[in-house]
This record gives C-alpha cells, structure tokens and sequence, in this order.
C-alpha cells in the first residue's frame, strides 16, 4: 500500500514573542513534498509573522524541520544555504541595479550551475529588460524578479509572501502560471488572499487566526465549503462569483474572479 511522501517542512508549536507583543501562540503546519501548499487567514491572524519565523527572522521558539532537520536554531543564512527561497511581500527587489544584477546578487555560492535557462524561459521579458534598473519595472516585472531570484539556485522550497498583492488581473493570472511551473519542480509554501489563485495552485492549506493553527487540511475541500470559509476566512462562497465553488484545478484563472481577495470581504 503505497503513502503519502513526508512533509518536507513541519513546524510545530512556533511561538513569536516581539517586545510587548506575543504574535504567534503556537502554530503547526506542514508542506507537503510535492506541489503547493497554501496558508490563508484574515488580515492580522499571523501569515507574514508565520513565514518570517521559519526563516529565522524574528525570535522564534518551537520546532522547524526542514527535510527531517531541526532548524529552529539556525540562522537565516544557513537556512538560505539549505535550500530556501523566499520572495517577500516587498518583492525585496534593489531598485537602483539593474535586472540582471538583482538577479547575480541572489545566485547562492556552492548551489551549482545558475539556472538562468528556467528563468528566461519563464520571464522572458527579464531577459529583454537585463539592463534596466529594477526600480523603473512595474509591480509585475519587480514581482518576476522576486520569484526568478529563488529559481536561480535549484531550492527545495520556495515561500511567496503576497505574490499578487496590488497586481492587475492580467498579470496576477501571469504569475499564478509561473507560480504553477515552479511548483512542478519545487515545493511551494504559498501566503495567498486572492482565493481563486489558491484555488488554482494549492493542493493543501493552512487557516491561521489570531496567531494559532485553526484549520488544516485539503485546499479544495475548504473552498467548497461556504460555512468553512465564512467562518476561517470571512468570504461568503470562497472567492467564487459563480452557482457554486469552482472545482480545484478549474480552467477559470485568477482574473475570472475579481472578488476573491480577502481583503475585500473586509478580512
């Protein structure tokens, strides 16, 4: 009887204290071996906060096992060397060098040959625009350069943080395709409002609120239950405009759907 791969990253009981300020009260989630995992919540419940402890960005307490190895302890650098990528919610990009420096800066020394193949296949406007200073791009052109940095160095996982934040329809559908390819090679933890792009992406996810694990289970198994989602996330019908959910994996892009943030449930 065949199982399931293990998690390649499970955390357990990750607690963040700031100051004054206790953000996360014990939060467990996994990410699966294979394609894209995605952690939702409303505005406030922990997402970004989430994201930077497994990366060692702020104080963390709790368990953190990449591939089997705690890494709690380890600083950010050494979770970099062992294969994480991450595209902040920023996008991070230095807006005074050009394309093609942002890009060198993020190749990883030992990490083998750059793979700038991929990443002019994926974006090939980056390649067109190689000399351009990274600040003069649009949102959606800084966001490539965001995601193209953690495809150079052969990852074992990515994290996007707010990957389609302020993009305009066309381009959100842009990105979820390139969100997609990656995911066929790497395993991807996605922080996502735009529902219709977890809908499209996510196999599995993760529902924070108020600093705590409130749910975890199949992504589409939540977004087709409108009591669940009104409840975990405060949209009506997960993000659909239509009679019903939309299957997982549905042709519909991210662009079908314009209300699918949760933000705009006021969330």
């Amino acid at each position: 009887m065949s199982t399931s791969p293990a998690p390649l990253l499970t955390v357990r009981d990750l607690r963040v204290v700031i100051g004054d300020s206790h953000i996360l009260h014990g939060v467990d989630l996994d990410v699966a071996a294979r394609g894209t995992t995605a952690l939702l919540g409303r505005n406030g419940s922990g997402k970004t906060t989430t994201v930077r402890g497994i990366l060692g960005l702020v104080p963390r307490t709790g368990s953190v096992l990449l591939g089997g190895e705690e890494t709690v302890r380890l600083a950010t650098h050494s979770l970099v060397r062992r294969g994480i990528g991450y595209a902040p919610e920023d996008r991070g990009v230095f807006a005074t060098l050009t394309v093609a420096e942002n890009l060198r800066l993020a190749e990883r020394p030992g990490a083998g040959q750059p793979a700038y193949d991929l990443v002019h296949e994926l974006f090939p406007e980056l390649g067109q625009r190689a000399g351009q200073a990274a600040g003069t791009l649009s949102g959606g052109q800084q966001q490539m350069v965001a995601i193209a940095r953690t495809l150079l160095n052969g990852n074992r996982l990515i994290i996007a943080d707010e990957p389609t934040k302020g993009l305009a329809p066309k381009v959100v559908t842009e990105v979820a395709q390139v969100l997609e390819r990656a995911a066929e090679a790497v395993p991807v933890l996605l922080v996502e409002q735009n529902l219709a792009v977890v809908r499209r992406l996510a196999r599995h996810c993760v529902v924070l609120a108020d600093g705590r694990t409130a749910h975890r289970g199949p992504a589409a198994e939540l977004l087709a239950d409108a009591d669940a989602a009104r409840r975990l996330l405060g949209v009506g019908r997960a993000g659909h405009d239509g009679a019903g959910p939309a299957p997982a994996g549905a042709s519909a892009g991210p662009a079908a759907h314009p209300a699918t943030r949760t933000e705009e449930a006021e969330v």
